[in-house]
């Protein structure tokens, strides 16, 4: 019996534009603002990956990120402070450099499961980083062998103000960019 599954491949501009996305998210990752209250520094890797979201959707978002990490990982300066290796993310921050997967993803899902509606969108973004969070939050108690309550304090706190705009701003431009790619895809 003939297998009647179809393969859906790529195309050449999806693979361009998560190429690009890729290429975007390796420029400003390692652009960081260290804070004295934490080894976590402060980064717009989460605002790439918001507008990756509108530009990308679930599956290429999270292709582009695993790309990033394996960039980083092979040992490009793509990480904040320009930071790269295994090391890196076995360090404080790798908790958090994993779970930029599941940012991308859910992020991705929820603008393409429900396009129009900014509000599922900053729920999806919302959740995302939450769960970014509690990635970021076990690893960095297990790696300062401080308690999650003390590993919020220091991993989680003093980021929500700025993770908060950097959603409202993802919400409020990256409607018109995906519009405009998706009119560029055609």
């Amino acid at each position: 019996m003939e297998n009647m599954a179809v393969k859906r491949k790529l195309t050449t501009a999806q693979m361009t534009v998560t190429a690009l996305m890729t290429a975007i998210t390796c420029v400003i990752g390692p652009i960081a603002l260290p804070i004295p209250v934490s080894p976590v520094p402060i980064s717009l890797t989460n605002l790439v990956i918001y507008f990756m979201a509108y530009v990308l959707g679930t599956k290429l978002s999270l292709i582009s990120v695993l790309i990033y990490l394996l960039l980083g990982a092979a040992g490009l300066p793509v990480f904040s402070g320009f930071a790269s290796g295994l090391g890196k993310l076995a360090g404080p921050t790798g908790g958090y450099l994993v779970g930029f997967i599941f940012l991308a993803w859910l992020a991705g899902f929820f603008v393409e499961r429900f396009p129009g509606r900014r509000s599922m969108h900053a729920i999806g973004m919302v959740i995302g980083t939450a769960i970014c969070y509690l990635f970021g939050t076990v690893w960095l108690t297990g790696q300062l062998h401080i308690t999650f309550v003390a590993g919020l304090g220091v991993g989680v706190l003093p980021y929500l103000p700025g993770d908060t705009a950097k959603i409202i701003l993802a919400l409020v431009i990256g409607p018109k960019i995906r519009k405009s790619v998706l009119q560029w895809l055609r």
